[in-house]
């Protein structure tokens, strides 16, 4: 039986205790140095509840019998829905015997990556990563990087939608960037962590349109869920995340799409591209597994399967299009590469940003 334990007391706000998030406007390094704090304790606390939960059935664990899904994220964003999607799979097709998720929120994930990358030869672990966690690796100087642990899976590929509420003046994308490019502090952007594709992608949008991104007040919070409530707080002027993750007010017309991250329309979304409205700005959050390091090769190979046995499911099939997925699969040594690949991308464009 699938159970779902989510710590959700342990949220990282750095900037501003009432909620408002972390802004990027101040000194960066000061911003890192608290970052690296943060992580080095609050590791130590998160790590006991996922050990002891993990370890209590007894018996040699195996990814087989009990398996335990790290969302590195708050209750209600992309990592989290994603590791729910995939838990509801491999439950109700009886691929695992039972799946927990576990939310260790913040940092842009490399919180739950440092606990990952101490569960060495853990069985019975999975960690969700992505784009954002590659960014928060290299903006957070944590000591542990995606190098530091063992690749399983990358599943699918998810595009950012940057929205406004639905009474904001802004009609379309050129409207906002008319504004934005005559005061870019005036206008709060609600996003991921640091270092996230939502920070990545509003300093790409600012360069883009001649702005300097270290001038922009961006606005970073834990999770998806907590940029939906800063915009519907109106703590923030626009919100920038998954697309589904603003999906439910769009359709509710609380919230306006001014645009989309993918290269070309997604299927069934009626939200132009950032690209055909003259911005060429790109960029998609990719979604996968990791597992703890020294893993023995039975369980490297149990895992494998699992991954692959996931994505065959009609479940995970209406996962896909229910969220707006697409599908981007890569394993073992063909995922570490793309990792490294990835890695080198977004360091160049976190210098070329300055950020």
């Amino acid at each position: 039986m699938s159970t779902v334990t989510p710590i959700g007391a342990i949220v990282i706000s750095i900037a501003d205790p009432t909620g408002a998030g972390e802004s990027m406007k101040g000194n960066t390094r000061m911003r890192r140095t608290f970052s690296a704090i943060a992580l080095g304790s609050i590791t130590t606390v998160v790590l006991g509840f996922a050990v002891a939960d993990a370890s209590s059935s007894g018996g040699a664990p195996s990814p087989r019998t009990k398996l335990t899904i790290i969302a590195p994220a708050a209750p209600g964003g992309g990592w989290d829905g994603f590791a729910r999607e995939a838990q509801q799979a491999l439950r109700v097709n009886g691929i695992v015997n039972a799946t927990q998720v576990v939310n260790v929120p913040g940092a842009a994930g490399t919180i739950g990556l440092s606990q990952v990358a101490r569960m060495e030869d853990r069985a019975d672990v999975m960690l969700v990563t992505g784009g954002v966690m590659i960014g928060g690796v290299l903006l957070s100087d944590s000591g542990e990087t995606l190098e530091d642990i063992t690749p399983i899976a990358r599943m699918a590929d998810d595009y950012n939608a940057l929205v406004v509420p639905a009474d904001s003046p802004f009609e379309t994308l050129d409207d906002f960037i008319t504004a934005w490019t005559e005061d870019p502090g005036a206008y709060p952007i609600a996003g991921g962590s640091l270092g996230g594709i939502d920070h990545l992608l509003s300093g790409m949008l600012a360069e883009e349109s001649g702005i300097d991104p270290q001038s922009i007040n961006y606005i970073a919070y834990p999770g998806g869920g907590e940029v939906v409530t800063s915009m519907l707080s109106s703590t923030a002027a626009v919100g920038l995340s998954g697309f589904n993750e603003f999906r439910d007010q769009i359709e509710a017309g609380t919230m306006r799409a001014l645009g989309i991250s993918a290269e070309q329309r997604l299927d069934g979304v009626d939200v132009p591209t950032f690209m055909e409205q003259g911005v060429d700005v790109t960029m998609s959050n990719w979604r996968g597994f990791v597992a703890p390091p020294g893993i023995d090769d039975e369980t490297k190979a149990e895992m494998l399967a699992i991954a692959d046995e996931l994505r065959r499911t009609g479940e995970w099939d209406d996962a896909l299009e229910r969220n707006n997925w697409v599908e981007e699969y890569l394993t073992d040594e063909k995922f570490g590469e793309f990792l490294v690949e990835e890695t080198t991308r977004i360091d160049t464009i976190i210098q070329e940003l300055g950020l």
